[in-house]
């Protein structure tokens, strides 16, 4: 039973990702999966323009398919060669699917510009790392956008790619994440993606419906051990967690707003629409521009927390295999 072979590739990942974050300047995966999708959405759309239910179908399966067996095929073949081989190129692939720095930087930026009052620098970092129209936000209206972020990909862009990698190493973490960026590029309910995006929106849907459900309790655990409030975190989850269209999106915004004391969501403009939405927690305070850096601090003690309850999974699971 080899258990560090087991756990070093997610170790190897979670490392690099601290050091390293998101490598701009080098192919990434999920960018080439980006450009799957939208040179099949125009397959789709001149070829299929009649029935684009069924081709979103088709465009989804072809990307997962595709996204699940590279990676297998690759790690099938250094597994053979060696196991400590395969751990290390696993782990790359792990390292890839993470995105705590990524995540902590690019929300940084927002905090950074409206530190210095430039709105215009704050809000066009914001307008990077979220879908709805920013044009029309003031101030606080983009620390607010900032901090749901932060919330919302603690489950998405985080902890679910750390749990599924658990289950399934690599391939079943590229197999998520790959339904996770189909959802963020064409899951929109709008008129031009609500047929070609509803299939990628619903698996979606069922592929974060535990993994976010077990973050925002580990957000909870976690708000004490970094000054948060883990009482009014829990109390507002309980309260807030299904006030959302999306099953899954109120589940750690909910906790996130509990813990730091703030009011969440609201009324946002997608595409020059304005969609209706509830307020997730109670204005205890105004939002402020340190709340990004708390709810990045709290977005890293719940990921500590739920990768070491990964590892000793993966331990289990695999070790006793290999």
């Amino acid at each position: 039973m080899n258990y560090f072979a087991a756990v070093l590739p997610l170790l190897i990942g979670a490392v690099l990702d601290s050091i390293l974050g998101d490598p701009y300047s080098l192919p990434h995966p999920v960018r080439l999966v980006g450009r799957l999708i939208s040179r099949l959405e125009t397959f789709v759309r001149s070829r299929m323009g009649g029935h684009l239910r069924a081709g979103g179908v088709l465009l989804a399966v072809t990307v997962l398919i595709i996204s699940a067996a590279v990676p297998l095929g690759i790690l099938i073949l250094c597994y053979s060669v060696n196991i400590w081989l395969g751990a290390a190129v696993e782990g790359i692939m792990c390292y890839y699917l993470m995105a705590a720095k990524c995540l902590r930087d690019e929300s940084m930026k927002v905090y950074r510009a409206a530190s210095k009052g430039d709105t215009e620098g704050a809000r066009k970092a914001v307008s990077m790392i979220v879908g709805r129209d920013t044009a029309v936000l003031d101030s606080k209206g983009i620390i607010k956008a900032a901090v749901e972020t932060v919330a919302e990909n603690t489950s998405d862009g985080v902890t679910a790619p750390i749990m599924y990698m658990s289950l399934g190493g690599a391939v079943l973490g590229s197999f998520y994440k790959a339904a996770n960026t189909m959802d963020s590029m064409i899951g929109y309910k709008n008129e031009k993606y609500a047929d070609i995006g509803r299939f990628a929106a619903k698996l979606d849907d069922v592929l974060n419906f535990i993994p976010s459900r077990l973050t925002a309790l580990a957000m909870i655990v976690c708000a004490p051990l970094v000054g948060l409030d883990g009482k009014r975190a829990y109390r507002i989850w309980k309260r807030d967690r299904r006030k959302h269209a999306s099953p899954n999106s109120a589940q750690t915004e909910s906790a996130c707003a509990g813990a730091l004391g703030v009011q969440l969501a609201g009324d946002a403009y997608y595409f020059g629409e304005l969609h209706k939405k509830e307020f997730i927690g109670d204005p205890v305070r105004d939002i402020e521009n340190e709340d990004i850096p708390r709810a990045n601090r709290l977005m890293y003690a719940a990921s500590a927390l739920v990768f070491m309850v990964s590892a000793a999974v993966r331990a289990v699971i695999v070790g006793g295999i290999l």
